[in-house]
């Protein structure tokens, strides 16, 4: 009877445990859901003054003149520069010191520099943007004769900084995963080390890979205080990396705070948030569909 008992309630505390699981999955679905809900309840309202087109290709954006100019042409465009700028700079820095990590530093020397770069993840980002503002920017004004340092050349290497330890980490996870049999199989037939890094080890973690450059840009588009700080705030279609910018998520925290609620400005800010979302959402699908691309042709 004692052994039937324990199973029985052995049996129920996994029972128990499965729908606490659920539950807990549920509520983050449900949560995310919510979020979505109010973007767009709360966004859609500006369509009703401003027509999708004017909205996206429209180049001024005063939503507190008379009558509002809600073009967020200069935010999209300020985002994407400043976005493509950072991976420009964090994915190769990223990905080669994965690979290095993983495959070519010395046990003692990873112990040190994997929690060093990992660290990095944790500091603050009002503190990259205060180093960005008083070393970063005035340094390059000096250096590039440009008239401001807030530029999005300067914003492109904070953000590409704070980018590389999330790159870096899962990057190095996916290379490190790479079964050891394929190391051996591919040095029996005579490749050296770094032909199987390129060849095998490589190739076989671009799934990893992609989920770090995809976790990497997701930091990088939105970010707030830090493009806040230092990319100059100018809400102008940017023609080179050494002017000032805007980007979409900088401009709904400087002006959520001020926006009456209910007001056009005040719709207009969640529906930045919808297009930052979609923007965001179609870009985390076509880098899977490229990691699963690329995985596929390997096996």
């Amino acid at each position: 009877m004692d052994a039937v008992q324990e199973v029985f309630f052995i049996k129920a505390h996994h029972e128990s445990a499965e729908v606490i699981l659920f539950l807990v999955a549920l509520s983050s679905l449900l949560f995310l859901i919510g979020i979505i809900v109010v973007l767009f309840v709360e966004g859609l309202p500006t369509f009703r003054e401003v027509s999708i087109s004017q909205f996206l290709f429209g180049n001024r954006w005063y939503p507190t003149s008379e009558p509002p100019r809600l073009g967020i042409l200069p935010l999209i465009l300020g985002s994407l520069w400043v976005t493509a700028g950072a991976l420009i700079f964090a994915i190769p820095l990223g990905i080669f010191s994965a690979i290095f990590l993983a495959e070519l530093c010395p046990k003692k020397l990873r112990e040190i520099l994997k929690p060093v770069i990992e660290m990095l993840a944790g500091i603050p980002s009002v503190v990259y943007g205060f180093f960005g503002m008083v070393v970063l920017s005035p340094l390059l004004k000096d250096l590039l004769s440009l008239p401001t340092g807030l530029t999005a050349f300067t914003a492109s290497i904070i953000l590409g900084i704070m980018a590389i330890p999330s790159i870096v980490s899962v990057a190095e996870d996916a290379i490190s995963s790479v079964p050891k049999s394929y190391r051996e199989a591919s040095f029996a037939v005579g490749a050296t080390h770094w032909e199987t890094i390129r060849k095998v080890v490589i190739p076989a973690s671009y799934s990893g890979l992609g989920a770090a450059v995809i976790l990497g840009t997701g930091r990088i588009i939105g970010e707030t205080m830090t493009v806040l700080m230092i990319a100059g705030g100018a809400a102008i279609i940017p023609t080179s990396f050494f002017q000032p910018v805007r980007t979409m998520t900088a401009t709904i925290a400087a002006e959520m705070g001020e926006a009456p609620v209910g007001s056009l400005h005040y719709h207009s800010l969640f529906a930045i948030a919808i297009v930052l979302f979609l923007i965001t959402f179609l870009l985390n699908i076509l880098v899977d569909r490229l990691a699963q691309k690329y995985h596929t042709r390997v096996r």
